[in-house]
């Protein structure tokens, strides 16, 4: 049974929702419709990672995830706020900042206390893992919710990165997005900063690839292009071309690729394929997972 948070109680609402993609990768930001991607408005950024703001649009209900920049976010905020288009009823992150042993991993939660202090008229909760800066929410594995009456928000645990990390699976009718943090990225994954090559194994070929093939994935950060030169490394296939082509032709590729695509050429969900345990050396699932990431980790 769904459990519904009382800051996310849905309002009347029949319109499909919309996920603004706030990026601050390649000096853009990005904001995008959820289903027909027919809105867009470009501004500045100065780094890799994506937040996103997800809104029921009858409703005006919405959630910014990973909100890791305040400085770039909060005006987008604002202006949504102060226009009346959305109300923003959480924060939702995939995981925790500081987590490295460097401690600099200023990202993903690394914002929510200056946002929640520059909204302080505002009482949202904090929807993340237990480690996750200000966490008031923790939801179980599969554990689902609401953001107004359309999108309906499951929580899937995938601990690696960190033992933290939950993606986020978002359900408007037939349409489907995960956001998908450090665990999953187009055509690659997280390093196991705080797991073991078991733990990413479970959570891209059990939770993640048991999601429907046409699910859009939004990651945590724009690698693509970087993944794409490991892959060709490992696999020379021609959903490996295809996605060396699109990268190279776009700066962003948030959402254009589903879990079904990420089965052809990501080679972490592709541990089985005889090629990819050539290229490793091994042949059991995990062992294959751990040789894949510390050749990525050296090239």
């Amino acid at each position: 049974m769904a459990t519904r948070y009382p800051q996310l109680e849905p309002c009347i609402s029949s319109q499909s929702p919309c996920v603004s993609v706030l990026t601050r990768n390649l000096h853009s930001l990005f904001l995008d419709r959820f289903l027909d991607y027919s809105y867009v408005r470009k501004g500045v950024g100065s780094s890799n990672n994506y937040a996103y703001l997800v809104t029921d649009e009858s409703s005006k209900d919405a959630v910014i995830v990973d909100p890791a920049n305040p400085s770039e976010v909060t005006p987008v905020l604002r202006d949504a706020m102060d226009s009346g288009k959305i109300n923003l009823t959480a924060i939702i992150n995939t995981h925790q900042s500081q987590s490295h042993s460097s401690g600099s991993h200023w990202d993903h939660a690394g914002g929510n206390d200056e946002i929640l202090s520059q909204f302080n008229s505002l009482s949202v909760p904090v929807i993340g893992g237990k480690d996750c800066k200000s966490v008031t929410t923790t939801p179980k594995h599969e554990e689902t919710f609401k953001i107004g009456k359309q999108i309906s928000v499951k929580a899937l645990h995938t601990p690696c990165h960190t033992q933290d990390s939950i993606c986020w699976l978002m359900e408007d009718g037939d349409e489907k997005v995960v956001f998908t943090g450090d665990t999953l990225f187009i055509g690659g994954c997280g390093r196991f900063f705080e797991g073991t090559p078991a733990q990413m194994h479970t959570a891209l070929n059990k939770t993640l690839a048991a999601l429907p093939d046409d699910t859009k994935v939004y990651p945590g950060h724009e690698y693509t292009k970087q993944n794409v030169k490991f892959l060709t490394t490992v696999l020379q296939t021609e959903a490996v071309k295809n996605l060396q082509k699109f990268a190279e032709n776009n700066q962003q590729t948030q959402g254009k690729f589903t879990i079904g695509d990420e089965k052809q050429y990501n080679v972490f969900m592709r541990v089985d394929d005889p090629t990819v345990q050539k290229a490793t050396g091994k042949t059991d699932p995990v062992d294959v997972m751990g040789k894949l990431r510390e050749m990525k980790n050296m090239l």
